[in-house]
């Protein structure tokens, strides 16, 4: 059986490490490369940095921070913000990333996941999707870091850009965004279910009961989290020895 991973998620702002909740009232989190390496230590399986307000002009200022953080850490490093291009692919894996994430780009230019998916292999192609439940009941993507409805179904969106060869699916619910109250397990099982690549569970981990039920009733690949991380409320040593408890393959 697979191992569940638990991914450690940096989001950046001119900088430094950063965390809201349900993407507001954003404050500051610590050094991302100092968090970098102390995640990479304790067992992190992979490490996830979007840079949540990327423009053209950071560019290479993402791009010298994501090689300072790649040169601390021996986990495999998915980087994401601003990208829309096969060159900026190139240049963030020239710099250390081993993978990167879309959202805004691919959803505005589908096409884009084809292109980055034949030039770098679908393994390397992460597609980001914030999604919040509406009063309907559906889950609808929204974009620019959760600031504009598309009015698009999440699982028809999934299922369209991992048809274009997106190879995972990182999906952060923004109704459980940063509440600590536990992740979108509903959603979450039902890409899990429908879609052929794996599903990365973002947003709502608050305690370790919330990670052995999206990995058993949410059946989530993989699961990310950011300020219970960076705050050190737990610590994922500890988190993977529960988990082994209750049963559920990880790495150690």
């Amino acid at each position: 059986m697979l191992t569940k991973r638990i991914i450690p998620c940096l989001d950046i702002r001119d900088g430094r490490t950063v965390k809201g909740v349900n993407f507001e009232n954003i404050r500051d989190a610590g050094d991302p490369v100092e968090l970098g390496a102390l995640y990479a230590q304790q067992g992190a399986d992979e490490l996830v940095f979007l840079d949540i307000t990327a423009t053209i002009e950071k560019r290479k200022t993402l791009r010298e921070l994501v090689n300072r953080i790649a040169h601390h850490i021996n986990i495999p490093f998915t980087v994401g913000g601003g990208i829309s291009s096969v060159d900026d692919v190139s240049l963030l894996l020239q710099n250390g990333a081993d993978k990167i994430s879309v959202n805004t780009s691919a959803f505005k230019r589908p096409e884009l996941v084809k292109e980055l998916a034949r030039e770098f292999g679908s393994q390397c192609v992460v597609l980001a999707i914030d999604t919040k439940q509406e009063e309907d009941g559906e889950w609808y993507v929204y974009l620019n870091g959760g600031r504009i409805p598309t009015g698009r179904k999440t699982e028809e969106w999934a299922k369209e850009a991992v048809g274009l060869g997106a190879g995972e699916i990182l999906l952060t619910s923004m109704n459980h965004d940063g509440t600590k109250k536990g992740f979108a397990i509903d959603i979450t099982k039902k890409l899990s279910i429908s879609l052929p690549v794996p599903i990365i569970a973002s947003g709502g981990g608050g305690t370790m009961e919330h990670f052995a039920e999206i990995f058993g009733a949410g059946h989530a690949d993989a699961a990310l989290a950011a300020s219970i991380f960076h705050f050190k409320e737990i610590a994922i040593p500890e988190l993977k020895g529960y988990l082994q408890g209750k049963n559920i393959p990880v790495r150690v």
